[in-house]
């Protein structure tokens, strides 16, 4: 770079990239582009709503910015030719000293990140314009007041300046004048409180304050721009899943003040956050929280409590009115809850934002629903207003509410759930306690965005101020985290890390217990019960009964829409009959995955050790055959739950390990036994066998095909009981349809054998029955060989499952139980995955592998039928990745059965048949 040129301005870019657009120029679809805030306020603007005037930058020019550590060479002229502008609308100059023209520089992203990154108000104030201000409000308080708040958000964000100096200068103005809030400070106060933060900042950021406007607004838009990659910005993503690389645009808006006191004509104003419908529970009516005398940070901070929306009825009806009639405008146009910011300055109303709001679980379920109803969407578009997560969140237990308890007191049910855990008062020993296994609730006054890593930690977040627009609020419902907030008669002291309630002291480490459903916080643990929605998937709660509720009947509703859409078909991973029944009433449509292994634990697990360990061919058939009746027992119940469905029983594959002596304790006992010449000759030989069989990484070891093609006999025993158990369930009128799944195959001449030699057995049994039996032979797909010969390895099989907990290790070269706890938290933090390869698919990687083992699958056998069984079957995204890829069906746990059903809906309605099928 040269010495000349400006270290802030970035090489030229593209002629005619435009990095401003004005409030009239966007529309709400340039999301990627204006960030959600921005794009929302040019939709108000374009709608006709009261916005006031402005522009946004792009997130283009804050990925520049980022990108190269300077601005896009245009960028400046730009933002100038707009200030003009604006300030043309406004008859008035940015910070100019007789009447100055205020600005609010805010961040906003594609996605919603509530307080994740900065805001600054009042920008354009200085010692020059402060008196002006107050000339042309008549109010020479409000003047001071907005004049300190811009010093405090501007050292804080944009000088980096801890903003507990601020909170303490503020706090001991207040004692000194025995003011219970910031409200009740005068003028004078004010003032001297100004020069207090001056003397903060001067000695914090070794600058003083800026005076000129302009340097103000392009240090704040700096600060916005930078604000995108903070800690807490990047941790709320990755819990969120957002792009990194989406950057952030900044709104430079005319300001509005909601504390500029009355004047004899007119009443003085306030601020508010609206929303069309409950975001807790979906109802609707009137929501929201109103603060008089105030600005917009104050209500979503909680610092200050707020009255309940309906409230501004009987404090300014015309301005109530409005609110009513835009609300019903936005909730229309977008057809969905929307979330409004608003200020009213002196009687007259201004929209400062709007956003589809978030949502808690059960009220996305009830106002999808809702709107159906109403003609608003339709039924696939339904399925897209809700998740599979929101549905796990509803499955959730909640308090039993006959058990007996001991109320603290009471708050607003900010995010319904029910969460117990030990008291903690900040984020880092939520932290710290969590990492070493405990559940706690993060109790503070308020939550702030440095909050977040506690938050995410914790059980459930409790605040005693705050309401439902609260930082806490939004946060914890975006999370899915249970939620109470605003509980005034719990006195919260930090300092001390305890809670007081009418007399009872709470210290760090007692039990507490809140319910965000109903605001109620209790001394203690108290039991859980079955949520609603389990008790009607489980078949004991019917929709439309009297004892169901409406969140029953939006659920039953949404999984109606996504059973029409589906083509995916859901089974489960079930090794017996109680979870096969229970898999049933969950909506499975068979079995995806029976692990065998699974049925030789506990008492029989000594019959297969005998099985490995036989040094004859009598020994090995002796225990071959007391294994036999076991098995088919086994299948026949399995196959009776689960009659008239497909049931895919895999071949036994445990690491040889599970089923063998420990080697380190046998080792121990034959050496006491030796030291006391107690020679034991059983266990003698069976270290030397347990030696013989010892391996280094058992997962990569004798196990599956390769078990079955080393121990004679053993995967034929397995095939005569389905055969068998499959016959008897015919005999009796039953419509068996058994699978059978050779596992880890590496290569066709693996498969051929085992199915050479099933063929047989079955034959064998046909004829000894005289039942037909049509028994499909398959196998799974979790080596990287197997995937990559796949066109070879169907010409043997008739259907492939793949097993993507295997193959996402084998792929990665990673053991699951080992990375998971040593490395992958550092791999998360450092961006390397936005998620883990064993939660979510890994496209890219295994993911691929999936699709060309399909595609070359089904170009050798075009009646192919595929499936997968590892537990991504039951991950959402995962689900909408096999729907893409053309698979049959996804298997995975009873439980999750539910969320893989509406998440297969949910991708059909979204891909309307884009899948590769």
């Amino acid at each position: 770079m040269s010495e000349n040129s400006d270290p802030h301005v970035a090489t030229p870019t593209l002629q005619g990239e435009k990095f401003v657009y004005d409030f009239t120029e966007g529309n709400k679809d340039l999301k990627h582009l204006l960030g959600g805030k921005g794009a929302n306020l040019a939709e108000m603007t374009n709608l006709g709503l009261p916005v006031p005037p402005g522009f946004t930058i792009t997130t283009e020019a804050c990925n520049i910015y980022l990108d190269s550590g300077a601005e896009p060479a245009a960028l400046r002229d730009e933002v100038s030719a707009h200030l003009d502008a604006l300030e043309q609308k406004m008859a008035k100059r940015l910070g100019q000293a007789d009447d100055p023209l205020l600005v609010s520089v805010r961040s906003g992203a594609k996605f919603s990140m509530p307080g994740m990154m900065d805001t600054v108000l009042n920008v354009g104030l200085s010692d020059a314009s402060v008196a002006g201000l107050a000339a042309q409000a008549g109010d020479e308080r409000f003047a001071w007041d907005s004049y300190r708040r811009l010093i405090q958000m501007f050292g804080k964000t944009v000088l980096g300046v801890d903003g507990d100096l601020f909170e303490e200068a503020l706090e001991e103005a207040k004692r000194a004048k025995n003011a219970a809030t910031d409200v009740d400070l005068e003028t004078a106060d004010l003032k001297k409180l100004v020069e207090r933060f001056k003397k903060i900042v001067s000695r914090e950021a070794g600058r003083d304050f800026p005076q000129d406007p302009r340097e103000q607004m392009d240090l704040a838009v700096r600060a916005v721009f930078e604000s995108w990659n903070t800690d807490r910005a990047k941790l709320y993503r990755r819990q969120e899943r957002i792009p990194g690389d989406l950057g952030t645009a900044v709104t430079i808006c005319s300001m509005v003040f909601g504390n500029l006191g009355p004047t004899a004509t007119s009443r003085g104003g306030g601020t508010g956050v609206a929303f069309t419908r409950d975001p807790a529970s979906g109802h609707q009516g009137v929501y929201g929280d109103y603060l008089e005398n105030a600005q917009g940070e104050d209500v979503v901070a909680g610092i200050r409590n707020t009255v309940a929306l309906a409230e501004l009825e009987n404090i300014d009806k015309k301005s109530y009115d409005q609110l009513m009639g835009i609300m019903e405008t936005l909730e229309t146009h977008y057809r969905d809850l929307c979330d409004i910011e608003f200020t009213i300055e002196r009687g007259q109303l201004w929209m400062l934002q709007t956003r589809v709001g978030k949502r808690t679980a059960g009220a996305a379920f009830r106002i999808a629903t809702q709107l159906v109803d109403q003609g608003l969407i339709d039924e696939a578009e339904a399925l897209q207003r809700v998740n599979g997560a929101q549905l796990a969140q509803l499955m959730f237990p909640r308090f039993d509410e006959n058990a007996k308890r001991k109320l603290l007191g009471r708050g607003i049910a900010a995010s319904p759930g029910a969460a117990v855990g030990k008291a903690v008062f900040d984020s880092y020993t939520a932290i710290k306690w969590s990492r070493s296994g405990e559940k706690v609730i993060l109790i503070r006054r308020e939550t702030n965005p440095d909050d977040l890593d506690g938050m995410i930690a914790a059980e459930g977040i409790l605040t005693s101020r705050g309401g439902k627009t609260s930082h806490a609020a939004v946060v914890a419902r975006g999370m899915g985290k249970t939620c109470v907030c605003g509980a005034e008669e719990l006195e919260v002291d930090t300092k001390s890390r305890r809670l007081t309630a009418d007399g009872t002291v709470i210290e760090e480490g007692d039990v507490v217990s809140i319910d965000g459903s109903t605001g109620k916080v209790y001394l203690g643990e108290v039991p859980v019960v079955p949520s609603p929605v389990v008790e009607y998937f489980e078949g004991r709660m019917h929709a439309g009964a009297d004892d169901a509720d409406e969140l029953v009947e939006a659920v039953h509703r949404i999984m109606a829409y996504a059973d029409r859409r589906r083509r995916l078909r859901v089974r489960a991973n079930a090794d017996n009959a109680e979870d096969a029944l229970r898999a049933r009433r969950f909506g499975a449509q068979g079995i995806g995955l029976c692990r065998t292994e699974h049925m030789f634990l506990g008492e029989r697990r000594g019959m297969v050790e005998k099985l490995i360990l036989a040094d004859t061919d009598d020994e090995r058939e002796e225990a071959l055959r007391a294994l036999l009746p076991l098995q088919k027992k086994d299948f026949i119940e399995l196959f009776e739950a689960m009659d008239g469905l497909p049931v895919t029983v895999r071949l036994l594959d445990p690491p040889l390990h599970e089923f063998l002596p420990d080697i380190t304790e046998l080792s121990v006992r034959v050496a006491l036994a030796e030291a006391r010449k107690d020679h034991n000759e059983n266990d003698l030989r069976l270290l030397q066998a347990v030696h013989k069989l010892h391996e280094q990484n058992p997962m990569l070891g004798l196990r599956g095909v390769r078990l079955g093609l080393v121990i004679p006999g053993l995967f034929a025993m397995q095939v005569r009981a389905i055969a068998e158990a499959a016959a008897e369930r015919k005999n009796a009128k039953g419509d068996p349809r058994p699978e059978i799944m050779i596992p880890l195959v590496g290569t066709v001449q693996e498969l051929e054998i085992v199915r050479d030699e099933a063929e047989l057995v079955i034959a064998e049994v046909e004829r000894a029955t005289g039942v037909e039996l049509k028994l499909a032979l398959g196998t799974m797909i979790e080596l990287p060989r197997a995937a990559l010969t796949a066109g070879q390895i169907a010409e043997a099989a008739e259907f492939f499952s793949f097993g993507t907990n295997d193959l996402t290790q084998t792929v990665w070269g990673f053991s699951r139980d080992d990375v998971e706890a040593s490395f992958f938290t550092a791999y998360l933090e450092k961006g390397i995955f936005g998620v883990s390869p064993f939660e979510t698919i890994d496209r890219d990687g295994v993911g691929a592998l999936v699709r060309s083992a399909s595609e070359a699958g089904r170009a050798t056998r075009p009646g192919l039928k595929l499936g997968v069984c590892g537990e991504h079957g039951g991950d959402p995204e995962s689900v909408h990745f096999f729907h893409e890829v053309g698979l049959d069906y996804v298997s995975c746990s009873p439980f999750r059965i539910p969320v893989a059903r509406l998440e297969a809906g949910r991708a059909a309605a979204s891909s309307a048949g884009s899948d590769s099928r």
